[in-house]
């Protein structure tokens, strides 16, 4: 039997095929800590949700391209790839003549291949680009308000979301690790591109032994890694920024606070300060003021003030703070927080932003810009907020702030997705059918039967990393992966390059020779990897060539700084290494927000209080994090996620004494909602979160029951988390909360569609 390694955002593992014909999956042998999600693969490969041969939405295909509001309603016809190509090409011309390439929107967010060439989000953009632009996204929905919030405080927000700190410096220095929204070891398995060495599920659980103390600050216990012993800290949700200010003014009135490095290296203490003793507003934002928000006892609060202050302190918010109504504040008050210690550039001190969201976030593995496919230039300047996607196609001609911009939402009127998900990364998914019945086509790339192929128009069946060859590796993978072809390709699925490149050449005027470039894939792989490797070796790299490394495998990339600090430069230094700021400081205040006049955002870190909150009605807080058992909905068919499954719905978790005063038992089947939507989801009891708590991750596979008013049968949370933006400042995602009510199902159980195609009209084979 012949392995191979491969790689994924879960991380590098070897594939096989056994006697029987059964694809067999095992960790990379240097992996010290395999990824559980490796356990999806083998069943997901050849699932029955595959997308077998091109098809097109009956409705379009018989009355043509138009507003419609059976999208995710109605049966598909299969069709041969040269009438799909002529459909896609023919509209995407149309168009474009018509209505201009702002009136395309080119989606495709999403983490789909972790490979260098097949990345299908570089492939759809470099094609929409050759000709003639599209409307674009901005940011992300892990991080669209902190990439928006942290070039104004820090300059660059890549150093603090890509060179932070590393573990193994935060291990030998930090004393006392105040992690605000935990640090969560479920979601460190994944990494954009992969990896093969999981090094930071290691650093997490060698947290106690390298006697690292751990405040968690979250309303769930197992948001920290069980050998860390950490001191739980029950915040009610979403009132992180309130403790922090507790914190500070705790600092502040007991003169514990680095007034030296407040003056030398951040800006705008002094109107901070006022702000923490209440000039403003008359309210001293206190540790009494903060308990009775975030209810966090005072006296724990004044405690937990003193030890940060004592000892070498590192203070981490996790992305999923800044995934909240007025989420920049949680990470305006944090770094604000850790300015105050004064220990930002110091070896285990400072501030972070992301450990336990991601595994590659204090990773000290090289930093290296690996092989990439070039997209060009796009020549249409209009784009979105990412998150903003529903409001452009229901709000067309609309004006919106962003940034201190004032900007149209355009009248899109194709939607071409290729890589992602966007009926898993939306929110109030109810409005995001409406949204996506208004354009006149959408058209979709996919391997499987997900939300987004369903709600198509043409769906192209495209292969998975598995059925193609490629080049990965992650942003701080210790190897570049020669990800050689596996098995083969589904049905008459297609690489997206071919794909792309089939269209190109129906569209003519030398788009297909400026796509190509000439290349076949093969022939794009070698010159990926000798463009990098020239580079490498000019800076004395001893790099093999491409037919070598194919030959081989895999190449252990040259090695990164073991011990990394983040800000280390510029304490050294300020003057000389200043910061991209208009100060060249830290920005406590910042001049630029406060001249926007934002009321959602003022200038400075504060206590916003939130405009969604408990009802009578909906009186549990629901937190919709990410799942343990597959990276966001990907691969949710496989065997990891599907025996994480009660009677097939999601597991929703909620405390004992929550459960008991609704009649739930462990593993009911509940139905959970409020004034958005409803879906259904399996109890789990638990008393690792605080009561008034339930925690129901994204991920599970859209699933509505027209017939039951859309109530999503499968367990998915967007059906009720609201489509509102974090602030005008950054329109970053706020879905991480939300609040419903929970009840026993009783009666029989709608049955589950996402589990095998949606009606199809099978063309001959």
């Amino acid at each position: 039997m012949k392995w191979s390694t491969t790689t994924s955002h879960w991380g590098a593992y070897q594939v096989a095929t056994g006697t029987d014909g059964a694809l067999l999956v095992r960790p990379h042998p240097e992996d010290p800590a395999p990824s559980p999600l490796l356990g999806n693969v083998a069943a997901a490969a050849r699932h029955r949700t595959r997308v077998a041969a091109p098809a097109v939405r009956r409705g379009w295909l018989e009355n043509g391209p138009g507003p419609s509001d059976r999208r995710g309603r109605e049966e598909f016809v299969e069709v041969g790839w040269d009438q799909a190509l002529d459909l896609v090409a023919g509209e995407l011309d149309r168009v474009r003549r018509e209505h201009g390439n702002e009136a395309v929107y080119g989606g495709s967010y999403g983490w789909s291949s972790a490979g260098r060439f097949h990345h299908a989000q570089s492939q759809l953009h470099r094609f929409l680009n050759i000709i003639g632009g599209y409307t674009s996204s901005r940011n992300s929905y892990s991080l669209g308000t902190s990439l928006v919030l942290l070039p104004h405080l820090v300059g660059d927000a890549g150093a603090v979301l890509r060179r932070g700190s590393s573990w193994p410096s935060i291990l030998a220095n930090t004393r006392l690790l105040v992690a605000f929204g935990g640090l969560p070891a479920k979601n460190v398995a994944v990494t954009p591109g992969g990896v093969t060495r999981h090094a930071s599920s290691a650093a997490l659980e060698s947290l106690g032994a390298a006697g690292v103390e751990v405040a968690l600050v979250s309303p769930l216990r197992d948001d920290a890694p069980t050998s860390a012993a950490a001191r739980w800290y029950p915040i009610r949700p979403g009132t992180d920024a309130a403790l922090m200010l507790g914190l500070a003014h705790t600092l502040l009135a007991e003169g514990l606070h680095d007034r030296a490095f407040l003056d030398r290296y951040c800006s705008g203490f002094e109107d901070f300060e006022k702000y923490l003793r209440g000039a403003s507003d008359g309210t001293p934002k206190d540790a009494r003021w903060a308990a009775a928000i975030c209810d966090v006892p005072a006296h724990a609060i004044v405690g937990l003030a003193r030890r940060m202050a004592a000892t070498r302190t590192l203070v981490t918010v996790t992305w999923s703070l800044q995934r909240i109504e007025h989420g920049e504040q949680p990470v305006w008050a944090g770094l604000a927080l850790a300015a105050m210690l004064g220990q930002i550039g110091l070896p285990g001190g400072g501030f972070g932003h992301g450990y336990g969201s991601i595994g590659d976030v204090g990773d000290h593995g090289p930093d290296l810009r690996l092989p990439h496919l070039p997209q060009g230039e796009n020549p249409v300047a209009t784009f979105i907020p990412v998150a903003r996607v529903a409001d452009m196609l229901l709000r067309p001609g609309e004006t919106y702030d962003y940034d201190g911009l004032r900007l149209t939402y355009p009248d899109v009127r194709l939607v071409y997705w290729a890589g992602g998900n966007p009926f898993h990364h939306h929110q109030d998914l109810g409005r995001l059918r409406r949204a996506f019945g208004r354009p006149a086509t959408v058209v979709v790339h996919e391997p499987y039967w997900t939300a987004a192929a369903r709600h198509a128009d043409i769906v192209l069946p495209v292969t998975t990393t598995l059925e193609r060859d490629d080049i990965g590796g992650g942003r701080r993978d210790t190897h570049l992966i020669a990800m050689r072809r596996a098995a083969a390709p589904f049905g008459l699925a297609r690489d997206d390059h071919a794909i792309l490149a089939g269209l190109a050449r129906r569209l003519g005027g030398g788009a297909a020779e400026a796509f190509t470039e000439g290349r076949t894939v093969r022939q794009w792989l070698e010159h990926l990897y000798e463009t990098w490797r020239e580079d490498l070796v000019a800076r004395g790299h001893d790099v093999p060539g491409f037919a070598a490394f194919w030959e081989a495998g895999e190449y252990v990339l040259p090695s990164g700084p073991e011990h990394r600090t983040l800000f280390a430069d510029f304490r050294a230094d300020p003057e000389g290494r200043p910061l991209d700021t208009s100060s060249g400081r830290i920005q406590l205040i910042s001049e630029v927000i406060a001249a926007f006049g934002y009321a959602d955002c003022p200038g400075h870190p504060a206590w916003l209080p939130p405009r969604r909150r408990p009802t009578g009605r909906h009186p549990l807080h629901l937190i919709a994090n990410q799942p343990a058992t597959r990276l966001h909905g990907q691969l949710d068919p496989g065997a990891t996620s599907r025996d994480s499954k009660v009677s097939g719905r999601e597991p929703i978790r909620i405390h004992p004494a929550d459960a008991r005063a609704r009649g739930i038992a462990d593993g009911d089947v509940v139905r959970v909602f409020n004034d958005l939507g409803a879906c259904l989801a399996g109890a789990r009891l638990s008393d690792a979160l605080r009561p008034g708590v339930v925690q129901l991750a994204t991920g599970a596979w859209y699933d509505p029951a027209d017939d039951l008013g859309g109530l999503c049968v499968h367990g998915n949370p967007n059906v009720l988390t609201a489509d509102a933006p974090t602030s005008v400042l950054s329109q970053g995602c706020s879905g991480q909360h939300a609040f419903v009510q929970v009840e026993r199902h009783i009666g029989p159980l709608p049955p589950l569609r996402h589990t095998a195609p949606p009606p199809i009209v099978r063309r001959p084979r």
